[in-house]
C-alpha cells in the first residue's frame, strides 16, 4: 500500500527497513553459527593456501591490482591465519612494472613487512629458466632465488614445463642454502588425443602413436625423483584445470603412500573439474589444498575457499583460518574487482555470502553432504554433476565445454583464438585443434604447461596455415620450437624422432643449451641523469636479468625520477636558504640596513674583504639565467611512465 501511495519515499524507507531486518538477522545467526563450528569435532587439518593476491588476479584481472590496493587487504590477510599466501612469481613481476610502473621487489617486501612470519609467502617460478624461455646461469639463478627469500619469500613452488627434474636440481639446492623451503611441482597434463582418420593416416605410415603416458605412475615416480633431490613439499599442479576428480584422488592417494612430504593439491575451475577434484584430494588425505576468496575465485581461477571451508567443517577438518577476517577481506576484494572491472574477464560477481552469518538453504547445505559421499564412493560423474549445482548456486561462471573438449588449458586456447582472428581465419581453429596432438607428440609429447603449451600451440597454428596456403608442415618454425625439438628445454616424456629433429634442426642428436652463450644485458651509465648506472644494485639487475625489455624502461624511468626529484630538492633547500637571508635583512632596523648598505659601498672598491662576506643582498626576482636552467630542465625531463 506505501508503495502505491509514496511510490519514491516508501521505496527508499522499506528498502532501509529490509536492509535493517536482514542485518539484524545476520547477527543473530553469527553467534549460533560460531557456536555450532565450536561444537565440531575436529579430526585432523587441512592447511590452505590462498592464491587470491598472485594466481587469482592474474587468472582473471590480467595481473592489474595495483600495490595500493593491495595495501588495503595486508592487515586482514595477517589476521586471517592462512598456512601460506601466493602473492609473487608468475606474471606478477613482468606485469607489474610493465602495466603498473612498480617495484616487484617492493611488493614482495611490503607484504612481508605487514604479513610477518604469520603466513609463508609463497611464489611461482620455472627451475632453471626463471621467468624466460632459456636457462639461465648458475650465478643468476643462485641469486635471484637468494634474494627471494631474503625479501621475505618463504616458499617458492618449482616447476618445469617438460617435467624434466633435473631442470629444478639447482632451485632445490639454492632455495634451501637460502632457508627457503622448496616445493616441487609436478605439472599434470593429459595424453594427446588422435582422430580416428590420424590413427589410421599413422599405422599405413608405419609410425606409431604413444599409447598411455601420462598415468598415476608417472606422477608418482616424478614426485619420488624430486624428494631425492631435496623436495620439501610435493605440488600437484594442475594448471589447466584438466584433471578430473577421480584421478586426482589417486594420485593424490599414491603419494601420500610413497613418498614422506606434505602433498599439495592445486588445479583451476576452467573446464568444471576444479570443485570436484580438490574434494576428492581432501578426502583422500591431502595435506595442503590452494584455493581463492570467494570475489577471486572459479572460472580460470582456483575454487573458492569458503566452499572448501564448508567441506572441511562437514568432514571435521580444521584449516585454522579465522574467517572473520575472510568476511573483512571479500568485501575489500569485491571494491577492488568493481575499480579494476575493465581488466575483469567475466564481470560475473558471486552470491553475497557472509560465511560467519548465512546459513544455506537446505536443499543446497544437502548438496554438501551428498558431494562428500559422492567423493568417498568414488563416483565421479554424480559428483561433478553435484558441485556445478553448488557452483551455480554461488553464480560461478558454468564449465567452459569448449575447453574441456579440446582438453587444452584455457589460455592455450584463448592464444591460438587470437593468432587465427588477427588474420581473418578463426574458422580454422577445429583444424588446428585437430593438428595439436600431432604436433605435440613431434615435439615429444610436452606437459601443457607454460610455456611448452604456448610453443605448441602457436607451431599448431604454423602448421596450418602452412598447408592453408600450399606450403609444406613446418615451412615456418617460431623459434621456441626450434629449440624445444633441438634439447635444449631438457628432456621430453619421449623421444624426438631423429629425422624430425633432423628436418627441423638440422641435426639428429639432442643438444642442451649452451649456458656460455648466455649473455648479461648491458648496463649503462645514465649520463643525462648525473651519472648514475641503470641497475645500481643485484635486485635490479636481476630484474634486467630476467626481464630485459620490461625492465630497462622501468628502471631508466626510476632513475629520471630520483634525479629530478634530487635536483627540485636542491632548487628548494636554495631557494629556503635564500627566504631565510630574506627574511633576516627584513628583521633588522633600518640603521643596521644603512650601515649593511655602506659597508657594501666600501668592498666594491676593494677596501674590505670582510663587509663583502657580510653583506646579504635581498634579490625578490629569480635572474633570467636561473628561469632559462629551469626551463632547460623542465623540458628534458621524461614522462614519469613506462615506455614500451
Amino acid at each position: 500500500m506505501l508503495l502505491e501511495l509514496f511510490p519514491l519515499v516508501a521505496k527508499g524507507y522499506l528498502e532501509g527497513k529490509r536492509k535493517a531486518e536482514f542485518e539484524s538477522k545476520r547477527e543473530e545467526n553469527r553467534g549460533k553459527i560460531a557456536a555450532e563450528r565450536a561444537a565440531i569435532k575436529r579430526t585432523g587439518k587441512l592447511k590452505i593456501r590462498d592464491l587470491t593476491l598472485r594466481d587469482g588476479q592474474q587468472s582473471l584481472f590480467a595481473t592489474r591490482v595495483p600495490q595500493h590496493e593491495i595495501e588495503k587487504v595486508l592487515p586482514l590477510y595477517k589476521d586471517a591465519n592462512f598456512y601460506a599466501l601466493e602473492v609473487w612469481g608468475g606474471a606478477i613481476p613482468d606485469s607489474v612494472m610493465r602495466y603498473l610502473n612498480e617495484d616487484p621487489w617492493h611488493r614482495l617486501e611490503s607484504i612481508k613487512e605487514v604479513i610477518g612470519d604469520v603466513s609463508h609467502l609463497t611464489a611461482l617460478s620455472r627451475g632453471r629458466n626463471l621467468f624466460g624461455y632459456s636457462p639461465y646461469p648458475e650465478s643468476v639463478i643462485e641469486g635471484f632465488n637468494k634474494n627471494a627469500v631474503k625479501s621475505g619469500l618463504g616458499i617458492m613452488r618449482i616447476f618445469d614445463c617438460l617435467n624434466d627434474v633435473k631442470n629444478m636440481e639447482t632451485t632445490i639446492k639454492y632455495m634451501k642454502e637460502a632457508g627457503g623451503i622448496a616445493d616441487c611441482a609436478v605439472c599434470y597434463t593429459v595424453d594427446p588425443k588422435f582422430t580416428k582418420k590420424q590413427r589410421w593416416k599413422a599405422l599405413l605410415s608405419g609410425k606409431k602413436l604413444p599409447k598411455k603416458i601420462f598415468d598415476v605412475d608417472y606422477f608418482v615416480n616424478k614426485a619420488k625423483q624430486m624428494e631425492a633431490l631435496g623436495a620439501d613439499m610435493i605440488t600437484v599442479k594442475d594448471m589447466a584445470g584438466l584433471i578430473p576428480p577421480s584421478l586426482s584422488g589417486k594420485i593424490v592417494k599414491r603419494l601420500k603412500k610413497e613418498t614422506n612430504l606434505p602433498i599439495d593439491f592445486h588445479t583451476h575451475c576452467t573446464p568444471g573439474y576444479g570443485l570436484g577434484a580438490v574434494l576428492m584430494a581432501i578426502v583422500n588425505g591431502v595435506d595442503v589444498v590452494d584455493t581463492c576468496m570467494l570475489n577471486f575465485a572459479g572460472g580460470p581461477a582456483a575454487p573458492s575457499f569458503e566452499l572448501i571451508q564448508i567441506f572441511a567443517d562437514k568432514l571435521g577438518l580444521d584449516t585454522g583460518v579465522n574467517l572473520e577476517s575472510v568476511v573483512a577481506i571479500n568485501k575489500e576484494l569485491k571494491g577492488i574487482r568493481e575499480r579494476i572491472a575493465e581488466f575483469d574477464s567475466y564481470k560475473m560477481f558471486p552470491l553475497e555470502f557472509d560465511i560467519t552469518a548465512d546459513y544455506l538453504p537446505k536443499e543446497i547445505d544437502a548438496l554438501f553432504d551428498k558431494a562428500i559421499e559422492l567423493a568417498k564412493a568414488d563416483k565421479e560423474e554424480e559428483l561433478l554433476a553435484t558441485c556445478h549445482a553448488i557452483e551455480k548456486f554461488f553464480n560461478f561462471p558454468a564449465a567452459n565445454e569448449e575447453v574441456k573438449a579440446a582438453e587444452i588449458p584455457g589460455g592455450m586456447y584463448t592464444n591460438m583464438l587470437a593468432q587465427l582472428k588477427a588474420l581473418g581465419l578463426e574458422d580454422l581453429l577445429p583444424t588446428v585443434l585437430e593438428k595439436v596432438p600431432e604436433v605435440r607428440v613431434a615435439a615429444g609429447c610436452p606437459p601443457l604447461v607454460t610455456p611448452s603449451s604456448q610453443i605448441v600451440g602457436v607451431q599448431a597454428v604454423n602448421y596450418v596455415l602452412d598447408v592453408n596456403s600450399g606450403k609444406a608442415p613446418y615451412t615456418n618454425v617460431n623459434n621456441q620450437f626450434f629449440n624445444l625439438v633441438k634439447g635444449e628445454y631438457g628432456e621430453t616424456p619421449i623421444d624426438i624422432d631423429p629425422d624430425f629433429r633432423h628436418k627441423i634442426c638440422g641435426q639428429s642428436e639432442a643438444s642442451d643449451f649452451d649456458v656460455n652463450k648466455y649473455q648479461s644485458p648491458e648496463n649503462p651509465v645514465l649520463h643525462e641523469f648525473g651519472g648514475m648506472k641503470l641497475a645500481e644494485n643485484e635486485k635490479e639487475m636481476l630484474l634486467l636479468e630476467l626481464f630485459p625489455s620490461v625492465a630497462g624502461p622501468f628502471l631508466r624511468n626510476r632513475k629520471a625520477d630520483a634525479y629530478y626529484a634530487k635536483v627540485n630538492a636542491e632548487e628548494t633547500e636554495k631557494q629556503r636558504i635564500i627566504e631565510e637571508k630574506k627574511a633576516a635583512f627584513a628583521a633588522i632596523s633600518a640603521e643596521e640596513k644603512y650601515e649593511m648598505l655602506l659597508r657594501g659601498l666600501y668592498s666594491l672598491a676593494g677596501d674590505s674583504k670582510q663587509a663583502a662576506d657580510e653583506i646579504t643582498q635581498p634579490e625578490e626576482k629569480e635572474s633570467k639565467l636561473d628561469i632559462k636552467t629551469k626551463e632547460m630542465l623542465t623540458a628534458q625531463k621524461p614522462k614519469s611512465r613506462l615506455v614500451s
